[in-house]
Parts: C-alpha cells; sequence; structure tokens
C-alpha cells in the first residue's frame, strides 16, 4: 500500500479558522550578520556605550577614542602578527637560496622548504589567524558606524554633527551637493589619502624581494590601500571617521612593533637593496 502525497496545503487552520499564508513559512533568513541576536545585542551595548562617551565629549571625538581604546587592545594580536612577519623575513634568503639550488626539482624543493620551516621553527601561515581573530572586534564597531538602525531605533549618532557635517551622511553625496560642510568630508578622506600613501611607501621599501617588487603585478597591488578611500567615500562620514584613525594608527603601530620586535629576532628594518 502506497500513500500519495496531497496536492493541498497541509498547514493546520489557525484559531481564527484561517489557514496561514504559505509565504510565512517560506521567508528567506536574513543574511545579515548583524541580525544575529547575539551580534545584535553586541552592536546595541557598543553603540550604547560609544553614546554614553558622546554625552561626555564631542561624538567625532567619541569616534577616535573607542577606536584608539580597541586598537589598543589589540595590540598584543597584533604584535603576534608583525613577529611571524620578521620570521618569514629571516628566513627569505634561506628561502632564495633552496629556490635557487632547487630550480629544476620542484619535489625537491617543496621537501627542503618544509624541512627549512621546521628547524627554524617557522610556520608558513603563521600570523594568519591573529588577523582573523580580530575582525570580528572591528566588523563590530565599524557596524556601529554603518547602521542607520540599531535595536530597532533610529542610530543617535547619525543625528549628530562633526564641524556642521552630518555624520550619517556619505561625503561623497556632500559633495556631489556642493554643500559647505562637504569640506569637512574631503578633508577626512585627505587623511586616509595620505595615510595610505605611507602605507604604500613603507610596503616598497620593505619589500623583502625588490626585482619581485618592481613587477607589473605587485606594482598594480601596491595601490591596494587607497581601496579605503574609495570605500570610505560610500560610507557614511562617521565610518569615514573610523577607518581614518583605524588607519591611521595601523601605520604608527606597525612602526613601532617592527622597531621593538625585529632587531630582538636578527631582522633588520631598513630596506633590502637589490640583488646585482
Amino acid at each position: 500500500m502506497t500513500l500519495r502525497a496531497s496536492s493541498r496545503s497541509s498547514a493546520a487552520p489557525g484559531a481564527d479558522g484561517h489557514t496561514p499564508s504559505p509565504s510565512l513559512f517560506l521567508q528567506e533568513p536574513s543574511l545579515n550578520p548583524f541580525d544575529i541576536p547575539v551580534v545584535a545585542a553586541l552592536l546595541a551595548a557598543a553603540s550604547n556605550a560609544l553614546n554614553a562617551l558622546g554625552g561626555v565629549v564631542t561624538p567625532a571625538i567619541a569616534i577616535v577614542i573607542v577606536t584608539v581604546l580597541i586598537r589598543l587592545a589589540l595590540v598584543p594580536v597584533n604584535a603576534r602578527v608583525v613577529r611571524a612577519e620578521g620570521h618569514r623575513r629571516r628566513i627569505a634568503p634561506l628561502l632564495a637560496a633552496l629556490r635557487k639550488r632547487h630550480a629544476k626539482n620542484p619535489e625537491k624543493l617543496q621537501a627542503a622548504t618544509l624541512e627549512l620551516y621546521q628547524q627554524e621553527k617557522v610556520s608558513p601561515f603563521a600570523g594568519m589567524l591573529p588577523a582573523l581573530a580580530q575582525a570580528p572586534v572591528l566588523g563590530l564597531v565599524y557596524g556601529v558606524f554603518t547602521h542607520p538602525e540599531i535595536g530597532g531605533t533610529t542610530n543617535p549618532l547619525f543625528s549628530a554633527t562633526f564641524a556642521g557635517a552630518p555624520l550619517g551622511e556619505h561625503p561623497l553625496d556632500a559633495l556631489l551637493r556642493l554643500d559647505p560642510s562637504a569640506w569637512v568630508g574631503v578633508a577626512v578622506l585627505a587623511v586616509i589619502a595620505v595615510v595610505a600613501w605611507f602605507h604604500r611607501r613603507s610596503a616598497q621599501r620593505l619589500a623583502i624581494d625588490p626585482a619581485a617588487a618592481n613587477s607589473t603585478l605587485a606594482r598594480v597591488l601596491s595601490w591596494m590601500p587607497f581601496i579605503t578611500v574609495v570605500f570610505a567615500c560610500l560610507v557614511p562620514l562617521a565610518a569615514a571617521l573610523y577607518l581614518a584613525a583605524s588607519t591611521a594608527w595601523t601605520l604608527g603601530e606597525r612602526a613601532v612593533l617592527r622597531r621593538v620586535i625585529w632587531p630582538r629576532l636578527g631582522v633588520s628594518t631598513a630596506a633590502v637593496p637589490a640583488a646585482g
């Protein structure tokens, strides 16, 4: 005896005698990670803390203070990233020698490379986990500066201003409208651009292989820091302020950590001279 599936909906009638609409059962789950209850609660708590600080100082200064405090808390994590970077820089000449020695034998090169990492107690993936570990924290803070509504209510930060410019308005929108306050967004974008230029200059100076750094692909990728400038044009001014403070902190932090950590590893912070 076989059972046939009914072509009618099997939903039971409700208390009022009406059958619920199938659309109620077929609603697609939200793909926004900030809608997850735990994340939403953390986002609301972060927003409340920022607003409380904004009652003591101006909202713009509160954004900078919160950014600095969070980056200070993440210094140990970033120190591990810089330490891993230093280890890779230390064994770079040894890896180059192995590539030259086993250029015609990929299998031997792979085995010798793994052996070198084991001897030097260095992981090729060191630094990746610490870098990924801080992403949720920075993402949560960034969400406070980009969401117009938090916890079902309007984000108070978006109604505040910085030098007459609304923190909830995109810098590009103000510029296209020729708003008198557009200069504020332009100034913030200029700061981000200057920081991006120093990031690019530092990366080029510290390139392990100067010859590879001069390749076409490397030259194109060297402009990646300026993507932050483009991104800052498309987000609220509050988020642009956060990006300016965060990128500037990263630039200074990396310079200090390299000067402190790298010499202990026997690694120089000077530029690698070009071969030849």
